[in-house]
């Protein structure tokens, strides 16, 4: 019934434009979260991710080019592409390091049922984004990543700047993005802080999308979690998928 419900709304949505009310947006993703036939791994990550509070905050609405960074295993375009519809499109990067057989097996069996849905693989460290594409950008618990380098992965040290960049260039002017992380206590070593536990100072965030010409508009407290005092790996048992994380709005200039 509630996989029923999700493509009787899918449908109706088919006619709507960006204009779509809030609303109308937020039945449209509840009813993508609710869906019967999402992936039941992804299903249990909703506890801790509340897919349909934060996509409403960030304000996905019908007919939209979604971006969706790092989102190979379909997490988030299970969700967003009901919810964008036939006149919208969900476009996922994944960098190549992350890609395996497996990964790439599970996603192009969950694209052959979803026509508005592709994905772009890439190099982490020299990300190939479509330029001037997306309304909407997504990018959750991965941006403190362009500060890591691990040799196992083959991953280099990067420049968060120039991934921000290919971000902003690839963003239509008054595009917005979600960026969720999770909260590292301020510091002076942000590269080490991620090394140690993959947390990443809020203000350092601020700072590289201001830099990159982004504006900030919001955020919310949502993820926010105040047992999680920030000192542990966001893979430790205690905390993991409960960690403390900000949910930041940032909007691409006219």
């Amino acid at each position: 019934m509630r996989s029923l419900n999700a493509l009787a709304v899918s449908f109706a949505l088919i006619a709507l434009p960006l204009a779509a009310t809030p609303a109308v947006a937020q039945t449209a993703i509840a009813a993508a979260v609710a869906a019967s036939d999402r992936n039941p791994d992804n299903v249990k990550l909703d506890e801790g991710r509340k897919p349909a509070q934060v996509l409403a905050f960030l304000g996905l609405k019908p007919g939209m080019k979604v971006l969706d960074l790092f989102g190979g295993n379909a997490y988030w375009a299970e969700i967003m592409a009901p919810v964008v519809g036939p006149k919208g499109h969900d476009t996922v990067w994944e960098p190549t390091q992350f890609y395996n057989d497996k990964t790439k097996a599970s996603f192009e069996a969950f694209a052959a049922k979803h026509p508005n849905v592709s994905i772009t693989v890439s190099p982490f460290e020299r990300p190939d984004l479509p330029k001037n594409y997306a309304n909407f950008v997504i990018l959750n618990d991965n941006y403190h990543d362009s500060y890591w380098q691990n040799a196992k992965y083959k991953i280099p040290q990067m420049d968060p700047n120039a991934f921000v960049k290919a971000v902003y260039e690839s963003m239509r002017p008054g595009a917005v993005i979600g960026v969720i992380d999770h909260i590292a206590n301020p510091n002076n070593d942000t590269r080490a802080t991620v090394e140690k536990m993959h947390r990443i100072d809020p203000e350092v965030v601020k700072a590289d999308f201001k830099r990159a010409g982004f504006v900030f508009v919001k955020s919310s407290d949502i993820l926010r979690n105040p047992a999680d005092d920030h000192s542990l790996l966001v893979f430790d048992p205690k905390v993991r998928g409960k960690t403390d994380r900000f949910v930041f709005l940032f909007k691409k200039p006219r």
